[in-house]
């Protein structure tokens, strides 16, 4: 049995999948684009050693901080565990927030990047707004989805066109609608309002639990460059280390951005995935019927 417990940023899905993972004999992979990373703890709210601690936990802390990690390299990864633990008849729950990691593994999910490398360097110093015209010329679809701020996303979808010869929308519009694994997907329902006060309230957790001394630790060891250091939570803390900004400024921008992301979240999934909205555990093993 294959479950993805899913949500916004907040809503409780680690200690959720803890929970369940206990009365369903079950383990848990990681679906957070950034708690892939080895050091890189409060900022993305990885679950702590003790709770991993409780049950077995995949894919988290893994990739060195120097190095970088893509979608591709999830989707081969988490595939790769879900034939071995279909072999053993384990049961899997997949928690974590990056939706495009989630679809890119379970679905038919096709990267035109892999087909030729292409150098985007000549888009470096592209502002986002010029970036994001050049695949508004390239690929109009794929453009109205992405924010201009996604910069990364928008040089990945330029990087499909020119790659592939075709628009990263119409690639995807050949590939399978239903997932290709028997898997069951559950949502946390949050009210946004009070999403956005946990959001805030964990904020000032982090902050209360060494953010900036973390943060600033990691970056002295590898600078800023860093892939992982794109996570919310680090980059804000920049400004600060410099002198720019105080410590309530930098509070309130993670807070801004964190809570920017949870709206584009619950986007994504509502529009790529066929999810049950639940509100506590219960209502999972209800519908499974268990």
């Amino acid at each position: 049995m294959i479950l993805v417990l899913t949500g916004a940023t907040g809503s409780g899905k680690s200690k959720m999948a803890i929970s369940l993972a206990k009365k369903l004999s079950a383990v848990i992979i990681n679906a957070d684009a950034f708690q892939v990373y080895e050091e890189l703890n409060i900022a993305t709210a990885k679950p702590s050693e003790d709770e991993m601690m409780e049950v077995p936990h995949f894919l988290f802390s893994f990739v060195p901080l120097d190095s970088s990690y893509n979608v591709a390299e999830y989707q081969k990864d988490l595939r790769a565990m879900l034939a071995e633990f279909a072999v053993r008849k384990q049961n899997v729950i997949i928690a974590g927030g990056t939706g495009l990691y989630i679809r890119a593994a379970l679905y038919d999910y096709e990267f035109g990047e892999e087909r030729e490398a292409v150098d985007l360097s000549t888009y470096d110093k592209f502002s986002n707004e010029d970036l994001h015209a050049v695949l508004q010329k390239l690929d109009p679809t794929s453009a109205e989805k992405i924010h201009p701020n996604n910069r990364q996303r928008v040089l990945r979808a330029i990087g499909i066109c020119l790659s592939a010869g075709k628009a990263k929308s119409e690639i995807e519009a050949g590939q399978t609608h239903a997932p290709i694994y028997d898997c069951r997907f559950y949502g946390i329902k949050s009210e946004r309002e009070s999403l956005y006060e946990k959001v805030n309230a964990r904020v000032d957790q982090m902050f209360e639990e060494g953010l900036l001394e973390e943060n600033r630790r990691l970056v002295e060891r590898y600078g800023r460059d860093a892939s992982a250091f794109r996570a919310i939570g680090v980059k804000e803390c920049f400004p600060y280390f410099d002198g720019k900004a105080t410590i309530e400024e930098t509070k309130e921008l993670i807070k801004k951005n964190t809570r920017n992301y949870v709206k584009r979240q619950d986007t994504f999934f509502r529009h790529q995935f066929s999810i049950k909205w639940i509100e506590n555990e219960e209502e999972i093993l209800e519908d499974l019927e268990l």
